[in-house]
């Protein structure tokens, strides 16, 4: 019985098809410069910590962050362990910030410490110092203190997310 032709183009198609799909992350990051990885997690560093401290966008901040998310703080301790502990706990950050008088936090990256290292098949490792300020009500802002911070973000079906955080080394 001869074979159907369109039988022979899935047996030879198929497969290849199905090695590029697995292989989508490992090709898109190992297609990236440098400079282009860089960028990225750069751009994606200021829309996480933007939604965190600046706007209180947690539905943006829920595109972030990983289900399985995990933020490791030297002095806070392990403050999340999963993408939606976090925003929660965003959100109810966000939610104290309503009051005249509250405290207000700000973050800036300290520009030339961001260090950026693809993961291959993963991601990216991102790694830096930022400095934190902080104000009451309309007060005026102050300086709160410096720390390093690591992430580690996922590429997974065309979105960078954070998946691993760590904050340390407050002064």
């Amino acid at each position: 019985m001869p074979c159907k032709p369109w039988i022979l183009l899935a047996a030879v198609l198929l497969p290849s098809m199905l090695a590029a799909q697995a292989a989508e992350p490992t090709d898109s990051i190992a297609a990236m410069s440098p400079e282009q990885l860089h960028e990225t997690i750069r751009a994606k560093d200021v829309a996480l910590f933007r939604a965190v401290f600046d706007t209180c966008d947690t539905a943006l901040l829920a595109t972030l962050v990983t289900d399985d998310l995990e933020f490791y703080h030297d002095r806070g301790g392990v403050t999340a362990r999963s993408g939606k502990e976090f925003v929660d706990g965003v959100a109810k950050g966000c939610a104290g910030r309503e009051a005249p008088d509250s405290w207000r936090s700000r973050r800036e990256l300290v520009a030339d410490s961001l260090r950026v290292y693809p993961v291959p098949g993963h991601g990216a490792m991102e790694i830096g110092t930022h400095k934190f300020y902080e104000r009451q009500g309309d007060g005026p802002e102050k300086y709160a203190g410096v720390a390093e911070f690591s992430q580690v973000w996922r590429y997974e079906d065309g979105q960078w997310r954070v998946s691993r955080i760590l904050s340390y080394a407050h002064r």
